[in-house]
């Protein structure tokens, strides 16, 4: 729902006036996301160093050395504020889902993200808003989960998980009992096998293809 503000986050490249493009982007997430997932699944941990080795594998594609470069746009990405682009049309999508759903957001952040919900207008489509920042475990954690769940006062089997990373939110919640769809922008599985969308619009209409 919420995308970068790339002006913000990449502001050490820029500064130094690199603006690598959409497409590179698009592609080292993808290769991160693979390499994240194998990570994950040979140790339990969480997903702090998603994008220490989503830069890493930038800046060498860019032929930069890292010298403090990595930490910063790490540090700017993990700030919820820093999301805060939306696409046209989600606000609409979010709401006629909300005429169907009960909604929900489960978010690894910095215990800010419901005030950059708010900040994008789409905070109140949502019923609760469960914050690592706060609840102080990050997906896959299953407390996290039980967590939104106990919000709601649902039980796992009821609700389907909507999230972008395969080891973190669909491992963390169908290990709890969730249904799981990846929330597959980038393209990075959609050669998985996996449940998976494209977009909040696609995300609708395989909804009501299932007849839910």
């Amino acid at each position: 729902m919420l995308f970068p503000n790339r002006p913000r986050m990449l502001r050490a490249l820029h500064e130094r006036g690199i603006f690598p493009s959409e497409d590179v982007l698009r592609s080292i997430e993808r290769e991160t996301k693979h390499e994240f997932d194998e990570l994950m699944q040979s140790r339990a941990g969480v997903d702090h160093s998603f994008w220490s080795i989503f830069y890493g594998r930038l800046l060498r594609q860019l032929g930069l050395s890292e010298d403090g470069i990595r930490d910063d746009l790490v540090m700017r990405t993990r700030i919820s504020a820093n999301w805060c682009d939306v696409r046209p049309n989600t606000r609409e999508t979010l709401r006629a889902l909300g005429g169907k759903f009960r909604m929900a957001v489960i978010s690894n952040a910095d215990g800010k993200i419901a005030q950059a919900l708010a900040q994008c207008g789409i905070a109140d489509c949502f019923e609760s808003i469960t914050d690592s920042g706060i609840v102080g475990c990050e997906k896959p954690h299953p407390a996290i989960f039980r967590a939104a769940l106990n919000s709601l006062g649902v039980e796992a089997s009821e609700t389907v998980y909507i999230g972008d990373v395969y080891s973190v939110d669909y491992v963390g919640a169908t290990g709890v009992g969730m249904k799981a769809v990846l929330f597959d922008v980038s393209g990075a599985y959609k050669d998985d096998g996996w449940p998976r969308v494209a977009s909040l619009e696609e995300l609708e209409i395989a909804l009501q293809e299932a007849g839910a």
